[in-house]
């Protein structure tokens, strides 16, 4: 292994007189500093679509989404392996933390040594998974959404949304940005964020951006003891939505209405149906997996009023493509 980042204590592997490896290898650690400075939407865009196409022929592991200490602080474990290589990602929020001028969330991937089963390389991703994030987005934007399609709504003002944005207006040819908040000033706020970075935005209400939107990203932490941030009758057809917050059982952004009108997609079907937004679907719901559309194994739009809507409740293998690829880019190899 060649690195670049900082090393620590040494592990050292059995003997090699019962045939075992007898190599002595330090574990890596790959700080957010590191990370957050190798990280672009070109990157994670191809790891994304290296990650879905895995998906197809692939084993994926669904996420395990449970609470801290206290219930208001939760994390998700992401498994997964491909033929070479094995990770587990642990994605942490924490919403006291904005009291210690830290961000709410939080990522780790550990790398696994795949020769002796033991932690190969620690990345700290914090920033590199919101960049992960937005680009599961992209990548469904790019193959579900009109090629023409040029106005945008997000739903969310926080950390994610921004992302969002920047990873969706790779892909198409975005030229206004609509933002929704659960207040006018966050949603201002946003706006003047987004326009400091190039962007055409401006705030406006939830009715308005559904009704003018062809792309229309939820990005928010709403649950299902709360009003869905829309009404269903007023997405217009043609539309494709992204559902990038529903990621634990009871989270919910949309009405359960739209799925009668919508072709849904999403990253894996059994955990879509158990904690993405497909949870509050009806039960005759088709689910049909990004991946398979992305090899041309299945349709995604098929017509030009097709409302089309992606589920990401996020896999554990857009995590280990997007790891590799840091390494890569850094010139490491496990």
């Amino acid at each position: 292994m060649t690195a670049t980042g900082s090393t620590t204590e040494t592990v050292s592997a059995p003997s090699s007189g019962s045939g075992r490896p007898s190599t002595a290898r330090g574990l890596l650690h790959i700080t957010e500093e590191e990370t957050a400075a190798l990280v672009d939407e070109e990157l994670a865009l191809s790891a994304a679509r290296a990650a879905f196409a895995a998906t197809v022929d692939g084993t994926v592991f669904p996420s395990l989404a449970v609470h801290g200490s206290d219930p208001r602080n939760r994390f998700t474990l992401k498994p997964s392996a491909s033929a070479t290589h094995a990770a587990v990602k642990i994605g942490t929020y924490w919403p006291g933390n904005t009291e210690h001028g830290l961000p709410r969330h939080h990522s780790t991937l550990l790398l696994l040594d795949q020769t002796i089963g033991r932690i190969a390389a620690v990345l700290e991703v914090g920033t590199a998974n919101a960049y992960r994030t937005a680009a599961a987005d992209a990548l469904a934007v790019e193959l579900l959404a009109r090629p023409e399609a040029a106005t945008l709504a997000v739903f969310g003002t926080g950390h994610q949304a921004a992302y969002e944005v920047r990873a969706v207006s790779r892909v198409r040819p975005i030229e206004e940005v609509l933002v929704v908040g659960r207040t006018a000033a966050r949603a201002e706020r946003m706006a003047a964020t987004l326009t400091s970075q190039g962007h055409a935005a401006r705030a406006c209400g939830a009715e308005e951006a559904c009704a003018r939107a062809d792309v229309i990203v939820t990005a928010t932490t709403a649950r299902a003891d709360t009003p869905p941030l829309f009404e269903a009758g007023w997405v217009r057809p043609g539309t494709h939505i992204s559902c990038m917050g529903a990621d634990a059982p009871g989270k919910r952004e949309l009405p359960p209405e739209l799925f009668g009108r919508t072709r849904v997609f999403c990253d894996l079907p059994e955990q879509a149906r158990r904690m993405g937004e497909s949870q509050h679907a009806p039960t005759a719901t088709v689910l049909t997996p990004l991946g398979e559309v992305l090899t041309h194994r299945t349709t995604g739009r098929t017509d030009d009023s097709d409302i089309t809507l992606f589920d990401s409740s996020g896999i554990g293998l857009q995590d280990l493509y997007l790891g590799l690829a840091l390494l890569q880019k850094m010139d490491i190899s496990l």
